[in-house]
């Protein structure tokens, strides 16, 4: 992450200028509308093997051969790494069949992918898979193709690798067949529809894609707003001029390399522009800007981004977000996402979503605050939903969700719901989540599922000092601790992908405006900042 601009203060070192970077983030939803997406090591290796042809080929082997850690894997921990190493090491075993690279990078391709294959059989069937889109979908689609290149191996060794036996075979985790990918690419391959959200992931359609022309891309010729679906569309057909121009413009913003998901303006925008401004950042957005996130509600809400569907999250973060810049819309968008005890994040989602009720909550919560004696059924919602949430808190106070990898960002988006608009009925939770927070502050004052991020410290204070005020000195030396720690910190680590898609990713942007609005907090109370100096 970029570091924070900051001013030098006499005897207190560095302080953050949050004016200067909340006007950077803004400024930046205009400059860069494909976004400020981690490249991912999944998406790239299926360009690996979709798009050879594609400008930066090479750029992308080497993006994967210098990821790969000393294990053989690719990603995070529990579970997380498991659908990065089977896009990665197919595509390497895809490179290396292929011939795609000089005599000393075939060697380097040939050894990678070969550990790549032993770490893939080293990882337990017991390993748990996490809950990310599409996974139910894509390790069988992988697991398949790298059990053909076992078959390869055995007729046909590549340099280097000769000890792979006939018959070797990687088996799917506990829980998990591929009947439902053998019924997706039955539907695909019959020209039959299939539902918006699982276009994110046609990759995994394999041989089938050739019947997905029914299939068209959205503007700007992007399938699912997926580099990999996309050159899995365009792989079997005409090479549609934006689709090409689209996949060009992805790699070359990360030499070579593609992000899982771009571009996704609506959640970007909706997510620093509330982030800022739920924490009392005064923000100058630009009227276009505003007008722009408007224009993006139809009859059922808004996409995350071109070519995916709308969906309950970024439809109520952009209305509350639209709420608290003068420019409410209704909320009518919203009742097709209600379900008996919550809201579904979309139709047929596999599981619910705490963030997603969270976000849902404050839109209905701010509606309601504000329609005087006019909204009842908003209100009903609002009750709805806090004890709904209340209801999956775990014992030990805290959150987890579906869109992220880290209990810090649940429990912020579910703590800061229920105290914004269901404090006397949610008041114990609350606390819960607090007492949760301080208990787990690291050493050295960071907070982090893995290790200590600036991330997750930025969510930690949020929660301490926005939620969690009542608890008075405890908070505020914790959250002093955590102001230091990011004082320290920001700009001197790379951002810990965090959020799920494919495989996890960082949202520079939306990660950045969680730090600036902490910071602000922080600033703001002088009991924090006098504890931290």
């Amino acid at each position: 992450m970029a570091a924070v601009e900051a001013d030098e203060r006499p005897g207190n070192g560095t302080v953050a200028n949050v004016d200067a970077s909340a006007r950077d983030l803004i400024d930046g939803l205009v400059s860069e509308p494909w976004g400020q997406i981690s490249p991912s090591v999944y998406e790239t290796g299926r360009l690996v093997t979709l798009a050879p042809w594609l400008t930066g080929h090479t750029g992308r082997v080497e993006f994967l051969l210098s990821g790969q850690r000393p294990d053989g894997g690719w990603g995070q921990p529990d579970g997380y790494e498991l659908v990065p190493t089977l896009s990665a090491t197919e595509a390497l075993l895809t490179a290396a069949r292929h011939g795609d690279c000089d005599r000393a990078r075939h060697v380097r391709v040939s050894a990678a992918a070969d550990e790549g294959l032993r770490r893939l059989f080293a990882l337990s069937a017991g390993t748990p898979t996490p809950d990310t889109p599409a996974i139910e979908l894509i390790v069988p689609a992988l697991v398949e193709s790298l059990n053909q290149h076992l078959d390869q191996l055995h007729d046909a060794p590549l340099s280097g690798m000769h000890h792979w036996p006939a018959n070797t075979r990687l088996r799917l985790p506990a829980g998990m067949d591929g009947s439902l990918l053998a019924a997706v690419r039955s539907a695909v391959a019959l020209g039959n529809g299939i539902p918006q959200k699982l276009l994110h992931s046609l990759e995994i359609t394999g041989a089938g894609g050739q019947a997905a022309r029914f299939i068209r891309p959205t503007p700007p010729g992007v399938v699912g707003a997926s580099p990999a679906a996309t050159a899995a569309w365009l792989a079997h057909g005409p090479r549609d001029p934006d689709a090409v121009a689209y996949l060009e413009a992805v790699v070359n913003r990360h030499g070579g390399a593609a992000p899982s998901v771009t571009p996704v303006p609506a959640f970007e925008r909706a997510w620093v522009l509330a982030t800022l401004l739920g924490a009392g950042i005064e923000v100058s957005v630009p009227a276009h800007l505003v007008a722009e996130l408007s224009s993006t509600l139809g009859e059922t809400g808004t996409p995350g981004g071109p070519g995916l569907p709308p969906d309950a999250d970024t439809t109520s973060a952009t209305l509350y977000t639209l709420a608290q810049l003068g420019a409410p819309r209704g909320v009518d968008c919203l009742w097709t996402y209600e379900v008996d005890t919550h809201f579904c994040t979309w139709q047929g989602e596999r599981t619910p979503s705490t963030t997603t009720n969270a976000h849902v909550l404050e839109a209905f919560g701010h509606h309601a605050a504000h329609s005087g004696d006019d909204a009842p059924r908003e209100r009903a919602v609002v009750d709805k939903l806090s004890m709904w949430l209340v209801g999956q808190q775990l014992p030990d106070g805290s959150w987890l969700d579906k869109w992220h990898a880290s209990p810090y960002y649940a429990t912020m988006c579910a703590s800061l719901a229920l105290h914004r608009f269901a404090r006397d009925r949610a008041a114990g939770a609350v606390r819960r989540a607090t007492a949760w927070v301080l208990a787990n502050q690291r050493e050295d004052g960071s907070w982090g599922r893995w290790r200590g991020t600036v991330e997750e410290t930025a969510y930690a204070v949020q929660i301490l000092l926005l939620a969690g005020a009542t608890t008075g000195p405890p908070a505020e030396f914790a959250a002093a601790r955590g102001y230091a720690y990011l004082l320290r910190s920001v700009g001197s680590q790379p951002d810990a992908p965090l959020w799920h898609d494919k495989d996890l990713y960082v949202p520079a942007a939306v990660v950045r405006s969680a730090v600036v609005a902490a910071l602000h907090l922080a600033r703001r109370n002088p009991t924090v900042v006098s504890l931290a100096a």
